[in-house]
């Protein structure tokens, strides 16, 4: 296995809105992250990812650039971001930022320009289409909801937006917009960035054709088998590996919908012509249903087991696996597959943690996880910030198939703001995120659930995720061991074997709230061996073990 510093690192997302306000405006900037670039330090990480800081209206919180060389105001200067980059790096912190290169912002100058007429040099950035009989180019469906097609009237054609109709998509296939983009790129490069977390990098390439599709219930069509893993999208990451990634030393990560292992393979591929890795979706999609995510589905364990395997073993030699949980996007793991009871829930976020940490891929901390913060409490519609749980809510409830209540205790589970309230660091007013009003509701759990508490503790969730981090350092094993599923058939035990020369790990995690027989196999208990790490009390292993609720235990032993 060839090594790297990207594979044995460890990164934690910030999401800036929500990390730490230093002006009193309610709303985090750069320095205040800078001010907490000691806490990470602190933590473990190595690698800060940055959700986009760049200008923008804030359609879509920042993933909708209108100037991808300057820093929204509300977040700070240009000047802020050099010295929050400057003292990262003197901390021995990397920052990689969030490329945003499948869309815009409406309000870009490209768009601007390219919307005024269809002689315009900027027309062909962006796809435009006549429409058919029922006014549109085709039925497909915007992934936050509505049709994908924006009618304009100043020249009577349609826009594609695969996002919001305020996020307009880029058109790769012209040489221009690629090589523009590249050039952004390579500008941060020269500033000093350490790496991209590339936003549905696999969307740029689409089916030219664009054919219809599968009817969705929204009553739109489905775009993603045009749109995802399309027919040049290889051909131009190559590119864009060629033209800047391969003449700086980055972590580079593509956020990839719909992509299964043998995709995976070629856009994470060792030989390095692509990117480091991916993030893949497929656990995010086990508990949809025929509404996708807006569901109270649960996940089977026995499925993620199997899914998650998969993508350990078949990537193993071949390309690079990343490792997470939860996100911007998604909802709190403690909350999703853990416990917010008050006597499980920093046992089941251990547990969590552990179950992640041990895996092979690098491991990605979102802000709070570290903490086993769990999702907000929405009550009303007039909490929640994100456009996607708004067009969500009235969809579902305008065609009957959820009553506002339903929608409301969906949105509580799956909605994107669950994740998206502020970084709770002590118990004072607004959790100490800001002494102003918060952009967003702070969940009222931050006297429980702090940084401050738990880093004057050490039993804490806290102390627990800076021990996990320590030993990935410590071990290779955890880095670059052979990975082996036990009990595929288990709805309780998720417990895998790592393997390394003359070393193993046997990783054991009860997924369940209640107290669990467990066999460990015979050659880790005739083993001399030594407990790694565990969230409860245990000295050693024996041939019968009761697990409990949310118990988790990483037993190594050698020769």
């Amino acid at each position: 296995m060839q090594k790297a510093w990207w594979k044995e690192s460890v990164v934690y997302q910030v999401y800036p809105r929500s990390f730490k306000d230093s002006n009193g405006d309610g709303i985090g900037d750069l320095n205040g992250i800078t001010q907490k670039l000691p806490y990470l330090k602190e933590l473990g990480v190595d690698v800060i990812w940055l959700s986009p800081v760049y200008q923008s209206p804030n359609a879509d919180n920042g993933y909708d650039i209108s100037d991808y060389e300057k820093i929204m105001t509300e977040f700070g200067t240009m000047e802020d971001f050099d010295r929050m980059l400057k003292t990262a790096h003197e901390m021995g912190l990397k920052i990689m930022m969030d490329l945003v290169a499948n869309h815009t912002s409406d309000e870009h100058p490209w768009f601007v320009e390219s919307r005024k007429s269809k002689e315009n040099p900027y027309r062909d950035y962006y796809i435009w289409r006549d429409g058919d009989g029922d006014q549109r180019p085709n039925h497909w469906g915007a992934f936050f909801g509505g049709r994908a097609w924006q009618y304009d009237e100043a020249t009577g054609q349609y826009y594609l937006h695969l996002f919001t109709k305020k996020q307009t998509d880029l058109n790769w296939t012209n040489e221009k917009v690629r090589h523009e983009i590249y050039d952004m790129m390579t500008w941060w490069c020269e500033k000093g960035i350490d790496g991209f977390r590339m936003d549905v990098i696999n969307l740029i390439s689409k089916d030219q054709n664009f054919p219809d599709g599968k009817m969705l219930p929204s009553g739109y069509t489905d775009p993603g088998p045009y749109t995802a893993n399309g027919p040049h999208v290889h051909e131009y990451i190559q590119e864009m590996n060629r033209e800047v990634l391969s003449k700086y030393d980055l972590i580079t990560v593509g956020e990839c919908v719909r992509v299964d292992v043998e995709e995976a393979e070629k856009y994470a591929s060792l030989d390095g012509k692509e990117l480091n890795m991916i993030f893949q979706f497929d656990q995010t999609y086990l508990d949809e249903d025929e509404h996708g995510k807006w569901t109270d589905k649960k996940t089977r364990l026995t499925e993620l087991k199997e899914l998650l395997s998969r993508w350990q073993t078949q990537l193993h030699g071949k390309a690079w696996n990343s490792l997470y949980w939860d996100n911007h996007d998604q909802p709190r793991i403690v909350s999703r597959m853990g416990s917010e009871k008050e006597a499980y829930r920093e046992a089941s976020a251990k547990m969590l943690g552990t179950c992640l940490h041990m895996m092979e891929g690098t491991p990605y901390i979102f802000e709070g996880q570290e903490l086993g913060m769990t999702n907000y409490p929405f009550t009303s519609l007039d909490e929640v910030r994100d456009i996607e749980s708004l067009n969500a809510y009235e969809e579902y409830t305008g065609n009957g198939v959820y009553t506002p209540e339903e929608m409301m205790r969906i949105i509580r589970l799956r909605g994107r703001d669950t994740g998206r309230t502020p970084m709770q660091w002590d118990d004072s007013e607004n959790a100490g995120f800001t002494t102003g009003t918060p952009w967003i509701n702070v969940n009222p759990n931050y006297k429980e659930i702090n940084a401050k508490e738990q880093m004057a503790r050490p039993t804490s969730v806290f102390h627990y995720y800076q021990k996990l981090i320590a030993l990935r350092k410590q071990y290779p094993i955890i880095v670059y061991g052979d990975y082996q599923l036990l009990l595929p058939d288990s709805e309780e035990i998720y417990a895998y074997t790592r393997s390394l020369e003359n070393e193993k790990l046997l990783v054991v995690c009860n997924f369940t709230e209640h107290e669990v027989l467990y066999c460990p196999p015979s050659e880790f208990v005739d083993a001399a061996g030594e407990i790694l790490i565990s969230n409860y009390e245990r000295a050693g292993i024996e041939a019968e073990l009761t697990l409990a609720p949310y118990e988790a235990f990483v037993w190594h032993v050698k020769g």
